[in-house]
């Protein structure tokens, strides 16, 4: 049977109180303002730009702040209120070949044309506690400062086809036909808006790229270390990772040219996979490709293997992994969605238990019944 509740929307207020508590904690220590938020945290505010698919640093650092660090909570808030901002229109592409770099790394090529430039980032520390942090004073580590390493120039065949300053790595292979093509559809057809039409199976590659921009990190993280561990038969090797800023323009249509909105922090993987071929075509490597909002090269870095690997059946590949199913990973990889899936069970649901109560409560008593009828007639068997 269904028991009312009562007091229901006292005891609601009640938790806002809570929450409100709980996210201030010991009033004798200072509280976090949005700035330090998005000025010492902006690690986090990326992940929550990225699974918000929303880019404002500002509301990245108050939704954190707001949901207590809890990003997949902030990255909810992110998405519940770009729902109501109006859509006047879409930029131009932007163009990352033209990016202002702040960090940009290649495994595959030592003397990169441009020179590696480091930047910020923690690959190289020892992961030990830096315990000045703690005095709230300039550690010793943040006091270094990260190096530009020049490379010498690399004699390519045709570098004048290339950006003579930091030309892309997969453009590089290109260059010598090493690398497969990438060119838009025939027509150059709108991009597929996830957020405004209904998702169908299987899914094209603007899809996919889409889904996966605003989709869980530790998911595709977890994906893409499967794939690396065979759960995929790539085998990838980082071809260039940067970061840095990238102009954002918009065309209105009264003008009828672009004009410069701005710029955004951007985190861009080209990965580059094994090679195929055939009778008719010469050998190329394949590419994955990632890209995200401020720096987080590790979600950039698990969507290019996760898009490589859905990539399969363009290149006559069994689909045979969870990394290779597209409708595996887009449907499982937004967390906002997959959160309130799994969080709706501790709403009230009362009336299904009562139900499921009362049919175990039922299959219980007939089979008591059942078995004290069997025991009854053993006796006269045995006669």
């Amino acid at each position: 049977m269904y028991v009312a509740v009562k007091g229901g929307e006292a005891a609601i207020l009640a938790t806002h109180d809570l929450v409100a508590e709980a996210r201030r904690g010991n009033e004798s220590v200072p509280e976090l303002k949005v700035a330090q938020i998005r000025e010492q945290q902006g690690l986090a505010c990326a992940r929550v730009m990225n699974e918000g698919s929303l880019y404002d640093l500002d509301l990245a650092a108050l939704a954190l702040k707001q949901a207590q660090g809890d990003a997949i909570e902030a990255a909810f808030l992110m998405r519940a209120y770009r729902t109501t901002l109006p859509r006047f229109g879409s930029s131009e592409p932007v163009d990352t070949a033209q990016m202002a770099i702040r960090r940009r790394i290649s495994a595959t090529y030592k003397d990169l044309p441009g020179g590696q430039v480091l930047g910020p980032t923690y690959d190289y520390t020892h992961r030990l506690f830096d315990f000045a942090l703690m005095d709230e004073g300039q550690s010793a580590i943040g006091s270094r400062q990260s190096k530009t390493v020049e490379q010498p120039d690399c004699r390519l065949p045709t570098a004048d086809c290339l950006d003579s300053h930091m030309p892309r790595v997969p453009d590089i292979l290109g260059a010598e036909g090493l690398m497969e093509a990438e060119a838009p559809p025939e027509g150059d057809p709108r991009p597929f808006d996830l957020t405004r039409e209904p998702v169908s199976f299987p899914a094209d590659r603007d899809v996919r790229l889409q889904a996966m921009a605003r989709g869980d990190e530790g998911f595709l993280l977890g994906l893409g270390y499967s794939v690396q561990r065979g759960y995929g038969g790539n085998h990838p090797f980082v071809g260039e990772i940067r970061v840095g800023e990238v102009c954002v323009e918009f065309v209105p249509e009264e003008l009828g040219f672009s004009v410069d909105l701005g710029e955004i922090t951007l985190t861009e993987c080209q990965m580059v996979n094994q090679f195929q071929g055939s009778k008719d075509v010469a050998p190329q490597f394949t590419r994955g490709y990632g890209l995200s909002f401020g720096h987080s090269e590790r979600k950039a870095m698990s969507m290019s293997l996760v898009d490589r690997a859905l990539k399969c059946r363009e290149f006559g590949e069994a689909a045979n992994y969870p990394a290779q199913q597209d409708e595996f990973v887009l449907y499982h990889s937004d967390n906002v969605e997959a959160a309130g899936f799994v969080e709706h069970l501790k709403l009230p649901h009362y009336v299904d238990f009562q139900g499921e109560l009362e049919l175990i409560r039922r299959i219980t008593r007939e089979r008591e019944q059942r078995l004290a009828r069997e025991q009854d007639t053993l006796p006269e068997a045995a006669e």
